[in-house]
């Protein structure tokens, strides 16, 4: 196989819910929501999981929100094997986490 690189998404990606089924399915992307609420003092996972949209569009949510997702996708493909050469973000290209 040849090089692999992640393209995370970028502001403008968050979606209430976003997250949600991902922690649901891995425990490793669970760990990943409970440590980012530690690390914040306060909830992003609720914030994703069932925050509004207008709550995930103030970028104090935004942020964080869309780097928790990142590093929970990033965790649980890591898990299965497949760990990146090469990682960006982007706000030009956004799919749905």
């Amino acid at each position: 196989m040849g090089k692999v690189a992640f393209v995370f998404p970028g502001q403008a990606s968050q979606y209430p819910g976003m997250g949600k089924e991902l922690a649901e399915s891995h425990p490793s992307a669970r760990a990943v929501f409970e440590e980012a609420d530690q690390a914040l003092g306060f909830s992003i996972s609720k914030i994703c999981f069932q925050g509004t949209e207008d709550e995930l569009k103030q970028t104090a949510n935004t942020q964080p929100a869309i780097l928790t997702c990142s590093v929970a996708v990033n965790r649980v493909l890591a898990e299965n094997g497949l760990a990146p050469d090469f990682a960006a973000t982007s706000a030009e290209y956004s799919p749905r986490l």
